[in-house]
C-alpha cells in the first residue's frame, strides 16, 4: 500500500526519469529524435524542480526547451551549404594547385562510398545513422573553449548571487554549479562537440550527491544511469569522431 501511494505521489518524477534515460540513449546513438524526447523531459522536470524549490534547475529546463529546438534544427541543417562545399572542395585543393581543378570522376566517388560503407560495417553505424547525416561530431576548439569557460564562470556567479539573495534555495552553490555547467554542455551537444560528455560526467556526479540530500530518489537513480551512459556516450562518440577523421583523410587523398 505504501509503495502504491509512493508511486502515485511520484509518478510525474518517475515518468521524467524514464524519458530522460531514453533521451540519453538517443544522444549516444546520435539519433535526432533525442530532441523531441528532450522537450517532453524538460516540460516534466520544470514541474518537478519547481515543487522541490530548485529554481535554477527549473530555469535550466526552460533553457533546454529552447535549445532543443535549436539543436533539432542544427542537427538537420548540419554544416550548411558552405560547410558542405568546404568538405567537397577540401580534397581537391592540392589538385587545383596542380591544374586539375574540379576533377571528381565517377571512379573516385565509387571508392569513397565503398570506404565509408566499410567503416560503417566495423561498428561506426552512429556516424551514418538516419537523422545524423547533417552535423558531424567535432572536437572543441581552444577559442570556443575559452569563451565557454568565461560564460560558465560569469553564469555561475550570477546565478549564485540571485539564488542566495532572492530565493529560498537550500543549496544555491550546488544549484548554480550544476545549472551553469549544464547550460554549456547542452549547447555543446546541440553543436555535436565531443567534449560535452566530460561535462555531463561532472554534472551527473554532482547531481547524484545533491538529489540524495534532497530525497529525490527516482531522480538520483536517473542521474546514476546518466553517469554510466555518459561514459558509454564518450566512448561511442570517440569512435564516430575517429571514423569521421579517417573518412576526411581518405577523401582528401582521393580528391
Amino acid at each position: 500500500m505504501e509503495i502504491t501511494s509512493w508511486l502515485s505521489d511520484k509518478w510525474i518524477e518517475i515518468f521524467g526519469a524514464l524519458a530522460g534515460i531514453i533521451y540519453v540513449f538517443l544522444e549516444i546513438r546520435q539519433n535526432i529524435w533525442l530532441w523531441p524526447v528532450g522537450i517532453v523531459t524538460s516540460a516534466v522536470y520544470i514541474w518537478v524542480f519547481f515543487t522541490s524549490k530548485f529554481y535554477a534547475d527549473m530555469t535550466l529546463q526552460g533553457y533546454y526547451l529552447v535549445i532543443s529546438f535549436a539543436g533539432w534544427y542544427w542537427w538537420i541543417k548540419g554544416a550548411g551549404k558552405r560547410g558542405t562545399e568546404r568538405l567537397r572542395d577540401g580534397g581537391t585543393k592540392g589538385q587545383r594547385e596542380e591544374g586539375t581543378q574540379g576533377l571528381r570522376d565517377e571512379e573516385t566517388e565509387r571508392r569513397r562510398e565503398e570506404e565509408t560503407k566499410g567503416l560503417s560495417d566495423e561498428g561506426t553505424e552512429g556516424l551514418r545513422e538516419e537523422g545524423t547525416e547533417g552535423l558531424k561530431v567535432t572536437r572543441l576548439k581552444l577559442k570556443t573553449g575559452l569563451i565557454l569557460g568565461a560564460i560558465f564562470v560569469a553564469l555561475y556567479f550570477f546565478l549564485w548571487l540571485i539564488l542566495s539573495r532572492m530565493t529560498d534555495s537550500p543549496v544555491p552553490q550546488w544549484d548554480s554549479f550544476i545549472t551553469s555547467l549544464s547550460v554549456i554542455a547542452t549547447w555543446m551537444l546541440a553543436r555535436k562537440i565531443y567534449e560535452h560528455w566530460f561535462l555531463w560526467i561532472v554534472v551527473n556526479t554532482a547531481s547524484v550527491i545533491l538529489f540524495i540530500n534532497r530525497g529525490l530518489y527516482p531522480t538520483v537513480l536517473l542521474y546514476l544511469v546518466y553517469g554510466i551512459m555518459s561514459i558509454a556516450g564518450l566512448l561511442a562518440w570517440r569512435k564516430s569522431l575517429n571514423a569521421g577523421s579517417h573518412i576526411s583523410q581518405d577523401q582528401g587523398y582521393s580528391g
